[in-house]
């Protein structure tokens, strides 16, 4: 009988951690530069591009459970985690590779549809990746503190891919920039690069991760069951509230950095930067969170971290009203920065109460279903920026917004009400209801743990 690991070791984190690189590279690039790459580079109307992320979002309502359930019911001597994301590296590479590759020869309805089916595969096949992966991180250890180190590194490897794909970004908006750039031929060039890497870190890590095989067939065979069980879970309900009004405050910061480093602050060349200044202490607090966690409880924590990247945005709304552009990047930075430290928090103890709630869930039906929880924590995720890009789209398409132009002092606030204000409102009330409404913390974890240990 294989038991599960309340100390993890380093290898094994690091293992666990490294596909987490190549997945935020890819998520960082479809969220910040798709919309930008679509509008400004192929010209397919903002509009449009709205509405293909928001019909991505509604297949994910069938993709994301359908994952999470086969996931929890696989039976392969391989795992049912690792089995899934050795798989999904195929479409993985299609799917992206598409993206930022589509055919010269496409214009109008024609590149319009090809994109839209290139971004509905590539976030259906990152599905089949990211629900086993994370799946596979609350079963690693039952530890209600090892599981916050554990996710705390894989939000490191994340935010580290985040951060190399600033890199490329950068590269992409500086082909835009000069007169003999070709921004298709050299985006197409990153996605060869980015695939190969992703593909070779999933390789590394089911060859080095361990599943517990105790696990398998520990889930109903009706999957609406399943889902159920979910949502009649009253830790699991108010969660995913949360979660999704965190990430729906996130959402519209990643959609919009862009438009608001070039048409507010009119320094687009600063925008990577100002994406590090959030990315980097984002990465490098979580050490600092991990400890503090420990100290003051990983909940209370997450209540103060939700509250303070709510107020970090919430500060940026002054920017149109400056009238220096180093005052405007003053202000972007300081604010990127101070969202980010705190954003760390939230990165590396979402994931891990999603992982005791789960057993909490085991508690009550005594199944383990780990991809059924995590689908719907990846369908909140990526829910969230669905509704932000369609709603980005649409404020872009009817304040006035003229790609590669000057921007109206109407157009400047609409933007920076959605970038500043939103995060405010929703982390805010992000904060409130995890303080109000959660009610189980470490003393409640461990009471039920020991009561399922009696029972086995």
């Amino acid at each position: 009988m294989s038991k599960i690991l309340s100390k993890v070791p380093l290898g094994t984190t690091i293992a666990y951690g490294l596909p987490g690189v190549g997945a935020g590279y890819m998520y960082l690039l479809m969220t910040l530069y798709v919309m930008k790459f679509s509008t400004d580079v192929l010209l397919i109307a903002p509009a449009v591009m709205g509405a293909i992320f928001s019909v991505s979002r509604i297949w994910d309502a069938v993709s994301d459970p359908i994952a999470g359930y086969l996931s929890d019911r696989t039976t392969f001597k391989f795992g049912r985690r690792r089995s899934w994301m050795l798989l999904s590296f195929i479409p993985i590479c299609f799917g992206f590779l598409a993206v930022f590759s589509p055919p010269e020869s496409l214009q109008g309805q024609s590149l319009d549809l090809w994109m839209m089916v290139a971004i509905i595969s590539f976030y259906s096949a990152i599905t089949l990746f990211n629900v086993p992966h994370m799946a596979l991180g609350a079963e690693i250890s039952d530890d209600y503190h090892e599981r916050t180190r554990l996710f705390g590194v894989r939000h490191i490897g994340f935010t580290l891919g985040s951060i190399l794909s600033l890199v490329s970004m950068s590269l992409l908006i500086s082909e835009e920039t000069s007169p003999d750039g070709n921004v298709r031929e050299l985006a197409r060039n990153l996605a060869l690069i980015a695939i190969t890497a992703m593909s070779l870190m999933i390789f590394l890590a089911v060859s080095r991760l361990k599943e517990n095989p105790d696990f398998q067939n520990r889930v109903n065979k009706n999957p609406f069951k399943a889902f159920r069980d979910i949502w009649i879970n009253p830790h699991a309900k108010i969660l995913i509230v949360v979660l999704f009004i965190e990430n729906l405050g996130g959402a519209v910061i990643g959609v919009l950095t862009l438009y608001v480093t070039q048409y507010i602050v009119e320094a687009p060349a600063w925008a990577p930067l100002i994406i590090l200044a959030y990315m980097l202490p984002s990465a490098l607090s979580v050490p600092m969170w991990i400890p503090l966690s420990r100290r003051f409880g990983k909940v209370n924590l997450w209540v103060f971290s939700l509250a303070f990247t709510g107020i970090s945005f919430g500060g940026i709304f002054v920017i149109p009203f400056l009238d220096s552009v180093n005052d405007r990047l003053l202000v972007m930075f300081i604010g990127a920065a101070l969202g980010g430290t705190a954003a760390g928090c939230g990165g590396a103890i979402g994931p891990s109460v999603k992982g005791d709630v789960i057993d909490y869930d085991e508690y009550l039906t005594g199944e383990r279903k780990e991809g059924s929880y995590f689908a719907a924590l990846n369908f909140v995720f990526k829910s969230a920026t669905g509704i932000m890009l369609l709603v980005t789209g649409f404020v872009l398409q009817f304040s006035g917004f003229i790609p590669n132009q000057p921007q109206t002092m109407e157009v400047k606030i609409a933007l920076i009400s959605l970038y500043g204000l939103v995060p405010l409102i929703f982390y805010s009330l992000g904060a409130f209801l995890l303080f109000k409404k959660f009610t189980f913390g470490e003393a409640e974890h461990a009471l039920i743990k020991e009561q399922i240990k009696k029972r086995n």
